[in-house]
């Protein structure tokens, strides 16, 4: 008797699975996102993660506590996002918009790896001469370097099960099919049956899986959610198309952090690393501009300085907030505290916040330069070009302490910063740097007369 396929309904979202079908997503709320997903014995989307003998389970203290084998990219940035190198037999997916820089990120990778190992690039998306171009363009070298333009997902794994390669590349998952899906490409099927079985070679033959994902428009990686959790580690390519700045971000990551960055610079020669972030997010800074303020933050072990931008504008309509590089809610939130305890009107005002380099500042540490990019603004006072301003906002309009508070004094102070705004309650011992001055203030309205002179 013939077996009969089961049918559940995926969302594309966030991955919750139901029996029926639903106009709207009981778990994240988003409509028309429940895909159907046909499951029968020959698919393997829900079959064990392991072929083979049947395991046997181990006692705690019997389990191996060596430390995973890593070997480094080449490449500083790429590597310090990854926790200190890519992880032999782990699954990585790197996630960006189209044409932000992915294929390239990891064709370079293909140029800086240590002789020895053998990579295998497969490009479903291009054809080999379109490849071969773009190495030649990027001054892309290795003897070790196989190419494979095929989107069949059987005849990929015969011929890695040929090559026998070190590092498997394959871009991107949405345009490459199994024949044992009865699906389209990119669906949810085909994206759990490749995923699924790209993660069987990766931990049973011990290969750095390298996997591309684009982004759609609503920022998430096209084809279900449930891509996420089945790899090992993902990484999010950002930046403006239009803006040579590429910041790299560990969503997910099995073997390390994922408050670590990777900065990176778009030119003709392919992607440069930014070893040094804040002179380079500093650059072409206006001086003695009203309406900027320059804030740091921490990005996993080291300390970043972003330049805030504000511009406030009276409005004859309902007042218009807009934000870039900062929370939505979050700007809100502090231009009515900026109101209500700061004694400045603008509620009535279009506001415009924006975070110079396409930096995403998601600390509360920036809430200070926030408050006084905006304030700044409105009263049509410049802060001056040597000023920095570090500290939490609450509703009180109190400014509160945050942590590594000496690191980033000292990085303001490296950058040539004379004077710098903190809170005035301070957790712990404090070590100011010479030649910096400290501006202690309160709460908020204390800070916008210690340095814009208002009362």
């Amino acid at each position: 008797m013939a077996n009969k396929k089961k049918t559940v309904y995926v969302c594309s979202e966030c991955g919750y699975e139901s029996a029926n079908w639903a106009g709207k997503c009981p778990s994240c709320g988003m409509w028309n996102t429940m895909k159907e997903l046909s499951l029968d014995s020959k698919s393997s989307t829900r079959g064990a993660a392991y072929t083979g003998s049947r395991p046997k389970a181990k006692k705690m203290n019997q389990l191996d506590t060596e430390a995973e084998i890593r070997f480094a990219t080449g490449i500083s940035e790429f590597d310090r996002v990854l926790g200190g190198g890519a992880v032999l037999g782990s699954l990585n997916l790197v996630g960006g918009a189209p044409g932000i820089g992915k294929s390239t990120l990891l064709l370079q990778m293909c140029a800086t790896l240590e002789k020895e190992r053998r990579v295998l690039y497969v490009t479903a998306e291009e054809s080999e001469r379109q490849l071969k171009l773009r190495a030649q363009r990027l001054g892309v070298e290795n003897e070790e370097l196989y190419v494979l333009a095929e989107t069949n997902l059987e005849t990929i794994l015969s011929v890695s099960e040929d090559t026998a390669p070190d590092i498997l590349i394959l871009d991107s998952i949405q345009t490459v099919a199994s024949s044992e899906a009865d699906s389209a490409p990119g669906s949810v099927t085909q994206v759990r049956e490749c995923t699924m079985r790209l993660m069987r070679l990766a931990k049973e033959q011990g290969i750095t899986v390298f996997v591309v994902g684009h982004i759609t428009k609503e920022g998430s990686i096209a084809g279900p959610k449930v891509l996420e959790h089945m790899v090992d580690c993902v990484l999010y390519f950002e930046g403006e198309r239009n803006t040579s700045f590429r910041i790299l971000r560990a969503a997910k990551n099995r073997f390390g952090s994922t408050n670590e960055i990777g900065v990176f610079e778009m030119n003709e020669e392919g992607l440069r690393c930014v070893d040094n972030p804040s002179e380079l997010l500093l650059s072409g800074r206006p001086a003695n501009s009203p309406g900027t303020c320059v804030a740091c933050v921490i990005e996993g072990t080291r300390p970043i300085l972003a330049e805030v931008q504000a511009l406030v504008t009276p409005s004859g309509y309902n007042a218009a907030r807009r934000s870039n590089g900062i929370d939505y809610n979050r700007a809100a939130m502090l231009l009515a505290v900026l109101e209500k305890r700061g004694g400045l009107p603008v509620g009535s005002c279009d506001a415009y916040i924006n975070v110079v380099g396409g930096l995403s500042l998601e600390e509360p540490a920036a809430d200070l330069a926030t408050v006084l990019a905006v304030a700044s603004s409105y009263l049509d006072r410049p802060l001056g070009s040597d000023l920095a301003a570090i500290g939490e906002v609450g509703l009180a309009g109190e400014t509160r302490s945050v942590g590594n508070l000496n690191q980033r004094l000292s990085e303001i102070a490296r950058l040539g910063f004379k004077r710098c705004v903190i809170p005035a309650h301070i957790r712990h011992e404090l070590r100011c740097p010479e030649n910096l001055q400290l501006i202690s203030v309160k709460n908020v309205g204390e800070a916008v007369a210690a340095v814009l002179g208002r009362k």
